[in-house]
């Protein structure tokens, strides 16, 4: 590397260990502090040549350089590891020491953020402090209001967890070179716009992958261990990302304005870490292990998430809760039972033309709905003039839907 490393501070050695070189395989690093856009530094690894570290401190230099075989990524606060084997890991330490003392602040921003969910929003951060390799869910935060703390809670976390947490872009997430953050606990973007579908897609997959393909510009794809957690915020209450019925991938909280505007408050929040991290580690947490996001989906089903839900269902979706409320109403039905033809051609009917297999994926992933076994069934169907008609019953592989998961998917839809 070269001028490259214009806008790379070079680390003092009280920052860093007293050798700031390291070679791993046959390649050279140095530890740099790299500036941030929002003042703070990142520290990081930098390709250096072996003829610019023997110009600069002479030839024999290059025997004293710590050298091992290959890189790791194990993260741990309580019982870090720079080396494991002769592998260097990338994770790097926090320099916090847990001592008591009053974290005021912090828990007044974190019964802000997270009100009936307050106990589970310190299950979260201990988790990310204790079980750094535990999935969690994607947490969004949104709002349409200003100074409600959200980039405070952000900074927060990036406080706690210095060096592996990162803020990114819509446009980093997308890129396919994410060697600055695919080794990182947090992954946090501040405004985020993620609605498309492939953005949704890649972002669930990731949520729950246990291991990822490292790559950066001029540089093989690395298969690593993924523990990476999600954490975005958005101005855009109704579609930060698109979210589909039955997801459960997704803890979303809308937040209200603070009471109260304090510019020290990310300061104050800062000195109380320690007290905190003492304060975890005595707790015990208020949740157990109930998924492989850890919490139970149920537990943090907000209107927040609702809303987003509702937003993303589709027009097909919509007029499919509308058909079936219909003949459930008009033939007093405690259940209806129908196959795919039979929406096809109602959904004709109501002027929407769609594919069988665009029903089936609303029936299957959004309702969560299983065809039975072929099965003798008395067919409805609603005719152009709007009315509720019997058909002849036939067999054929139907889904059924109760009163009660009618009007499960009514009320998300009413949000």
């Amino acid at each position: 590397m070269n001028n490259e490393n214009e806008n790379l501070q070079i680390a003092s050695d009280s920052e860093i260990a007293p050798c700031p070189y390291v070679r791993v395989g046959t390649e050279y690093y140095r530890e740099v502090l790299r500036p941030q856009a929002n003042g703070t530094t990142c520290k990081c690894l930098v390709l250096w040549k072996a003829s610019t570290i023997k110009a600069d401190h002479g030839k024999d230099y290059l025997d004293d350089i710590p050298k091992y075989d290959c890189f790791c990524t194990v993260p741990s606060h309580t019982d870090f590891r720079k080396v494991i084997g002769n592998a260097y890991n990338r994770y790097e330490p926090i320099n916090h020491v847990p001592e008591h003392g009053n974290w005021d602040a912090i828990e007044s921003l974190l019964r802000h953020i997270f009100e009936e969910h307050y106990e589970y929003g310190l299950d979260y951060i201990q988790l990310l402090y204790q079980m750094p390799l535990q999935k969690l869910p994607v947490l969004i935060f949104v709002s349409e209001q200003r100074n409600t703390g959200k980039t405070t809670f952000l900074n927060f976390l990036k406080a706690i967890f210095q060096d592996n947490a990162t803020f990114n872009t819509n446009e980093d997430f997308r890129s396919k070179f994410n060697a600055d953050w695919a080794g990182k606990l947090l992954i946090m973007v501040d405004e985020v716009l993620l609605s498309r579908r492939e953005d949704s897609e890649r972002l669930k997959n990731l949520s729950t992958a246990r291991s990822y393909k490292m790559e950066s510009k001029g540089k093989d794809r690395n298969e690593i261990a993924f523990f990476g957690k999600f954490v975005l915020c958005s101005n855009n209450e109704r579609n930060p990302v698109l979210i589909e019925a039955a997801e459960t991938r997704y803890w979303v909280r809308r937040v209200p304005p603070l009471p109260y505007d304090d510019q020290h408050l990310l300061a104050k929040m800062r000195a109380e870490i320690p007290g905190l991290l003492f304060y975890l580690q005595q707790r015990m947490l208020s949740s157990h292990e109930e998924s492989r996001m850890w919490f139970a989906p149920r537990l943090l089903v907000t209107d927040a998430l609702r809303r987003i839900i509702h937003y993303n269902r589709s027009k097909t979706e919509t007029e499919m809760l509308s058909i079936i409320r219909d003949i459930m109403d008009a033939e007093n039905l405690a259940e209806y039972r129908f196959d795919v033809s039979d929406m096809v051609n109602m959904l004709e009917i109501r002027g929407i033309r769609v594919d069988h297999p665009t029903v089936r994926r609303i029936l299957a992933e959004n309702w969560q709905l299983r065809p039975a076994p072929p099965t003798y069934y008395q067919r409805y169907t609603i005719t152009y003039n709007g009315e509720t008609q019997q058909q002849d019953c036939k067999t054929a592989r139907v889904y059924t839907v109760t009163r009660e998961q009618l009007g499960g998917l009514l009320d998300d839809a009413a949000m």
